[in-house]
């Protein structure tokens, strides 16, 4: 039915070799991602050699020091590679992002002897990570979690639950943030966990509306025994710690949003330029053509605005507010975008038969992960209006 294939994003990189990554990165999802997302998706399956297939080509530690074996990419690359694994299947961009940010704590505050220890594996070595800071009661107020880490000699013994851990049970490394003082972000500490160690167990995995492929699940940490050399920064920083990481991590999860936003958009032009009615293609109707502009607009709009917060952050500027920013407003488009895709396929959209009604499930999830949106607009208005009074 369709007629018009999607055309490519024409996007603006750096460097010749980063033209040459995106390149390599559309590649792999045409011959390894996107062929099977849809029957993966729907199976429930994790595709972990997708993982392997990425960390053998560079693409898993790509904003990291080559020292360690990352790819020394500037993030407004890797920010686009990400946008197009989750145009392919989210549950591959997102668990890069979130491989990402598991590894930002020990490459931005780790010790040089840490990091030349753990940081090639995790980096380019196979393994995948897994971010824990929420808890089953401390989901946007995070620094009043309750895990805790008790010194025990030259180690410290874990105790507690996390919960909404991407990756949870199948991880290799876990990058945890427990208490180790008192009440408060200046009680909380970062450890570098392996995914094996005695006493932690992962529960079930959550039943959810979509992402089916990515594992989400809670972690029991039942006395779990990790060295003082796993500790990442000083005690008590663990918590600016995690503050860092997600400030990264948000424009990870706006770029995802619009690479999924960007997929819906493609299937609605796709199906639009080809399905017939009144004797004549669907896309010529003004009321449909409009919707088409509107969501290549937001689009358009938000791919800048996570790219300018990523240009900010690779100067070395301040950038939590522009990451705020680019994490509601790319992912509510999303949102939109994926709403509006549906609408455009009528019927058809409903149905399992085409992927418009996966990228809608899935955008849901984006306005949550990382800081919801209610609480970007807290973030934001600090900027703009100053801090709450009390």
């Amino acid at each position: 039915m369709p007629d018009r294939a999607p055309q490519p994003v024409e996007r603006q990189l750096p460097t010749e070799e980063s033209r040459d990554l995106i390149t390599l990165v559309r590649d792999i999802v045409q011959r390894e991602i996107a062929p099977r997302a849809a029957e993966e998706e729907d199976a429930g399956h994790f595709p972990r050699e997708v993982f392997s297939l990425l960390s053998e080509s560079g693409l898993l530690g790509l904003p990291y020091d080559s020292e360690y074996g990352g790819g020394d990419q500037p993030y407004e690359v890797y920010l686009q590679v990400l946008e197009e694994l989750a145009a392919a299947r989210l549950t591959v961009g997102l668990g890069v992002s979130v491989h990402s940010l598991s590894c930002h704590a020990l490459a931005g505050y780790g010790t040089k002897e840490q990091q030349a220890e753990h940081l090639p594996a995790m980096l380019g070595g196979g393994l995948l990570g897994a971010y824990c800071l929420s808890e089953p009661a401390s989901g946007s107020d995070a620094a009043s979690l309750r895990t805790k880490a008790v010194r025990d000699g030259d180690s410290w013994v874990i105790t507690g639950t996390k919960s909404w851990i991407t990756h949870g049970g199948i991880a290799d490394f876990y990058t945890v943030m427990a208490r180790t003082g008192g009440e408060g972000a200046r009680g909380i500490t970062a450890f570098l966990v392996p995914g094996d160690t005695p006493g932690l167990n992962a529960a079930a995995p959550e039943k959810k509306m979509g992402m089916k492929g990515s594992p989400t699940a809670q972690l029991h940490f039942d006395g779990v025994r990790v060295p003082d050399s796993r500790r990442i920064g000083e005690e008590g920083q663990g918590f600016a710690i995690a503050l860092s990481a997600l400030d990264s991590g948000r424009l990870g999860i706006a770029a995802c949003a619009i690479g999924v936003a960007q997929a819906a958009l493609d299937e609605a032009v796709s199906y639009a330029t080809g399905r017939q009615q009144f004797g004549r293609p669907i896309a010529d109707f003004q009321g449909l053509r409009f919707m088409l502009a509107d969501m290549a607009t937001r689009i358009e709009a938000g791919r800048a605005l996570c790219l300018a917060a990523a240009r900010l952050r690779d100067a070395g500027r301040p950038f939590s507010r522009q990451a705020a920013m680019a994490k509601l407003f790319c992912t509510d488009t999303a949102m939109s975008v994926t709403t509006d895709a549906v609408q455009v396929l009528g019927g058809y959209g409903y149905t399992l038969d085409f992927p418009v009604e996966r990228y809608m499930r899935e955008a849901k999830v984006l306005q949550i992960v990382e800081g919801t949106n209610q609480i970007q607009r807290m973030v934001i208005a600090r900027y703009v209006a100053g801090p709450e009074t009390r």
